[in-house]
């Protein structure tokens, strides 16, 4: 019998009764059921999380701003997820969110604090504290929903902190440039400072010397009050010397005078009664009997006496009167000569008093000298520091960009949020349910392979009792379940490419990877149910389950525990995923050409080993052959 006789006549078996038809019709579909329904319900279910109810609590007070006016940060974050519309927000009560969480009225619940607006704005207080978003889950609604409540909270933390994060920018930024216009007047007056201090190096220079001859000066003048200090007290030794010898000159005088005027009061006195004794004459002659003539002549005779005696009179009077003079004269000499000296005492005084001043001015000036020199010592380290200032201030100034209003907006926005994501994908889905296309479909070719060897005869008994050959008995037992499964994922690829419409990149690469991988299931279970019989049927399913687990269809095979990460790399199904990703997605041909070659590699594998059980069992028999199946 040939190959395809064989398979012919399997095949009428199979379509031999009704029910038969029905059974083979019923196990065809398991896979389109299994693959296609579920990745129908889970084509895109981002796009309808609009459906999933969540309860928003708005509880935030807010807080008054420096202006007076009243902000509610809680608020404008409520605003913006209800226009948002991610999910079907449902604004209630704190109570009424607790009970629609706990009763499944709401999948989770996100809770905005009393104090959620003051909270974000403590950051610029002396008691900063972070603000808080509270979210309810219950995984008895959805372990899935609460895991999407955690995102989607985490998601709006971000917003929060970005939009917080940008007002604080451009209030730093605001300020930064506050401070930078005054760095500029700053730095203006640093220029002004350093050169008004160079002017007061030069003005120290000048300074210096004017200090230098005052110093001089000031040294010569106490040389010359000291000098007119001795010669004022010389001075006035000499005047208390002149003093005294006037004093005893007036002295003398005085007594001159006082004799002087006795003797003028005499002669005075003399003249003054020489007329009348020369009347008594007369009159004493005229009584003697002295005739007239006498009498005439003998006054005659005494008129030259008192013509000498007048004019002797005259000139003692006049002596009297410079002598009087004298006196009073060295008595006015006396007293100036007094005066003198005590003026002389004043004017000594004085000079040691100015010969003291000017002893200290020349000190005095000396330090002046002295603080000058330190001042232009000071004033050049000065001036050197007020240039460093200014030039420091400069370079400051050129630190700090200028930015207008708008850049601040800009610049805040960056800082508040600084990386923006820009994915650039070798590949791509389309969709999730075009994400678990690759792995749904690879199991759901596995069951059907499995379903389909429930009611396909893996062997002919007939051939093998005849002794057929046992490599046309494999091949036959092998194509009728491997075409079966080839119109299997025929449909299943148009359920995919058509009715989900999920995009495929290489039909008929992904199309030929699916067939490849049906055709390799039907080789492996086939060679189970050979040498095991139902026990091998059996293991096609504990096969299925750890294939499952280790392909690597869902999240990374990374994460698998290492015994079952090192069967991911030896289990068909785990080959069959990466190539229908790379034919799908419009990956690396090369790589999905590799997984091709390594299913083929255990589709010819697997039919080897069929074949030599074959082989054995149209040659031998054993005690398995007679006894009955375990299973079935």
């Amino acid at each position: 019998m040939k190959i395809p006789q064989m398979i012919a006549a399997e095949l009428r078996r199979l379509t031999a009764s009704r029910m038969a038809r029905i059974a083979l019709l019923a196990l065809m579909i398991v896979p389109l059921l299994y693959g296609g329904l579920y990745l129908w319900a889970n084509q895109d279910p981002y796009a309808r999380l609009d459906q999933v109810p969540v309860a928003l609590v708005v509880a935030d007070a807010g807080a008054t701003e420096a202006d007076g006016s009243t902000r509610n940060i809680g608020q404008e974050v409520a605003d913006e997820l209800l226009d948002d519309g991610t999910f079907d927000w449902h604004v209630v009560s704190a109570s009424g969110a607790a009970d629609g969480v706990d009763d499944q009225a709401f999948d989770f619940s996100i809770t905005i604090p009393a104090d959620f607006t003051a909270a974000l704005e403590s950051a610029a207080t002396d008691e900063p504290r972070q603000a808080q978003l509270v979210l309810s889950t219950n995984d008895a609604n959805s372990y899935l929903a609460s895991t999407i409540g955690k995102q989607a909270i985490e998601q709006v933390r971000a917003k929060v902190a970005a939009q917080v994060g940008e007002e604080a920018a451009r209030t730093l930024l605001t300020s930064v440039q506050t401070i930078r216009s005054g760095l500029v007047d700053a730095t203006d007056g640093a220029t002004q400072l350093a050169d008004g201090l160079g002017e007061a190096v030069s003005g120290q220079s000048e300074l210096a010397g004017g200090s230098a001859q005052v110093a001089d000066g000031a040294t010569q003048l106490a040389n010359g009050t000291a000098t007119l200090a001795d010669g004022t007290s010389q001075l006035a030794t000499g005047a208390h010397t002149l003093a005294d010898g006037a004093a005893q000159v007036a002295d003398g005088n005085a007594q001159l005078a006082a004799v002087a005027d006795q003797a003028g009061a005499v002669v005075d006195d003399a003249a003054a009664l020489l007329p009348q004794a020369r009347t008594d004459l007369s009159a004493r002659l005229a009584q003697e009997g002295v005739d007239q003539a006498t009498i005439d002549e003998v006054l005659a005779a005494l008129d030259p006496v008192a013509d000498r005696l007048a004019e002797g009179n005259a000139q003692v009077q006049d002596a009297v009167a410079q002598v009087d003079a004298l006196s009073a004269g060295a008595t006015q000499v006396a007293d100036g000569a007094s005066t003198l000296a005590a003026n002389l005492d004043t004017a000594a005084a004085g000079a040691r008093t100015a010969a003291d001043g000017a002893s200290a001015l020349q000190d005095g000036t000396a330090q002046l000298h002295s603080g000058v020199v330190a001042l232009g010592d000071g004033l050049v380290q000065l001036d050197d520091g007020g240039n460093e200032l200014a030039s420091g201030l400069g370079d400051a100034v050129e630190e700090i960009p200028e930015s207008s209003a708008e850049t601040i907006d800009a610049q805040a926005g960056v800082i508040s949020d600084p990386v923006d994501l820009e994915t650039s994908a070798v590949t791509e889905a389309d969709s999730y349910g075009a994400g678990l296309a690759p792995f749904f479909a690879s199991l759901a070719a596995w069951i059907g392979i499995y379903a389909l060897f429930l009611i396909v005869k893996p062997v002919s008994k007939r051939a093998v009792t005849a002794l057929r050959s046992p490599v046309k008995i494999t091949l036959a037992g092998w194509l009728t379940p491997g075409i079966l499964g080839g119109i299997q994922m025929a449909a299943l690829f148009g359920i995919l490419a058509v009715a989900l419409g999920f995009s495929v990149a290489h039909p008929l690469g992904t199309f030929g990877i699916m067939v490849l991988a049906s055709m390799t299931f039907a080789a492996i279970i086939l060679a189970l149910n050979v040498w095991l019989g139902s026990v091998g049927q059996f293991l096609g399913l504990v096969l299925m389950v750890l294939q499952l687990v280790t392909a690597g269809g869902t999240f990374p095979w990374q994460t698998l525990p290492a015994p079952l990460a090192a069967l991911h790399h030896v289990m068909p199904m785990s080959f069959v995923v990466d190539a229908m990703r790379q034919f799908m997605y419009g990956g690396d041909l090369a790589r999905a050409g590799h997984d091709a070659i390594v299913l083929a590699g255990f589709l010819i594998g697997a039919l080897a080993i069929a074949a030599i059980g074959v082989t054995r069992m149209t040659h031998t028999r054993t005690l398995r052959d007679l006894q009955p199946s375990l299973i079935g």
